[in-house]
């Protein structure tokens, strides 16, 4: 029987030190990469295999070896300002996530900001790589940002949270948004409910590849045609009458949802709290009363509103696992094919998804509902309609 092929071996054809050998087998970004790929090539060529029984021992010594100094790991961001990605609720989770699994692995995470004035991605990129950091996690770019990002990335290990930038190819981590809507009309039927609508902006469906518009059309195609209501998508309002920056949320248009409500009459209708509830306060709807209500970013599940929690956090933590994965395994560079993890929500029942009665009366009009005219006149309220929305 022949011998094991050892990397003693393999540094003696290629007349190096061994310790040369062991880094380039693990890619390490302190070796030229030509130096790599050549000894790479003849250790494949020599027959050499790792010992899985080796490679264990050592990843055993590492885990029980007492820390000196935790390693860090970067959090790179490009929103419209430094710290306003945590007014996104979304994104606050995905970064608390990460920095708590982040500090349970024995790592530190710590933030940098794109937006710094004059601060390209190659300083950014040379920034990292001079203070020893080659983990990172690239989170929270807004669409203005979506761009790939110019690092030298054979230097670095990373993971992406959420599409953007979507032309950066790294294996990323996100909420299955399609799995979170067909989740939410799957109890919406199942609680008796057929003429079921959604609400929600153009951007968050193309911000995630159209997985919430295809997650619910697949599932409404269990419905029978005539209760089939389509999809209420609106643009975001202009800034100078909204406020807010692209991307942000805002309200839906009170006379596009007016006149969607007034010509499907829903019996029950999935979104987002933050822009749907506020537009059914004005108009005096109220839940489950007149129509009845399911969230698709429960945030915190009381019983009263019934929906799903996307889980973010995990998205934060999963993300990081993935990251010292590779970090362990020194796995450097961009992936030829870029691997997608999507971390599923959570059902939690709620009074604002009652039973639909034998006889559906949900999706009628309150008394003396009305769609606002040319001049902007309010709905005018009935005693029925004056209902506060929350239960």
């Amino acid at each position: 029987m022949n011998a094991r092929i050892t990397m003693a071996d393999v540094a003696k054809r290629a007349r190096v030190h061994v310790t040369t050998v062991s880094m380039s087998l693990r890619n390490h970004p302190s070796i030229p990469i030509e130096t790599r790929e050549r000894i790479q090539q003849l250790a494949a060529q020599m027959g050499y295999q790792r010992d899985p029984s080796l490679s264990a021992l050592i990843a055993y010594r590492n885990r029980t070896r007492p820390i000196q100094k935790k390693s860090i790991l970067a959090y790179v961001t490009h929103w419209d300002s430094r710290w306003g990605w945590k007014n996104q609720p979304a994104h606050l989770a995905f970064y608390n996530g990460a920095a708590e699994k982040a500090a349970g692995l024995g790592f530190q995470l710590e933030h940098f900001w794109l937006g710094e004035p004059d601060l390209t991605h190659r300083r950014m990129s040379g920034i990292l790589y001079s203070r020893g950091i080659t983990g990172l996690i690239i989170a929270s770019h807004t669409q203005e940002a979506d761009a790939a990002l110019d690092f030298d990335w054979a230097q670095f290990s990373a993971v992406k949270i959420d599409f953007c930038p979507r032309e950066q190819q790294l294996h990323f981590v996100t909420n299955d948004q399609r799995a979170v809507i067909a989740l939410a009309m799957q109890r919406a039927m199942a609680a008796g409910y057929r003429r079921i609508g959604f609400v929600l902006p153009h951007w968050w469906d193309e911000a995630v590849e159209l997985a919430w518009s295809a997650g619910f059309l697949a599932l409404q195609q269990k419905l029978p045609p005539e209760t089939r209501i389509p999809i209420l998508f609106y643009d975001m309002a202009p800034e100078s009458e909204s406020g807010a920056s692209s991307g942000a949320d805002t309200v839906v248009p009170q006379r596009a949802f007016a006149e969607w409500f007034r010509l499907h009459r829903p019996e029950v209708i999935i979104g987002y709290g933050s822009l749907l509830l506020p537009r059914l306060e004005t108009l005096r709807l109220a839940i489950p009363q007149d129509v009845a209500y399911v969230d698709i970013f429960l945030e915190k599940p009381n019983g009263l509103i019934a929906g799903v929690r996307q889980n973010c956090h995990r998205v934060g933590e999963v993300a990081v696992e993935l990251l010292v994965g590779q970090l362990h395994q020194h796995v450097f560079g961009l992936p030829s094919i870029p691997i997608a993890t999507f971390v599923e929500g959570t059902w939690h029942e709620g009074a604002s998804l009652p039973p639909a009665p034998p006889l559906q009366v949900h999706g009628k009009l309150p008394p003396e509902f009305t769609t606002p005219d040319n001049r902007g006149q309010q709905p005018q309220a009935s005693e029925h309609s004056a209902q506060t929305i929350f239960i």
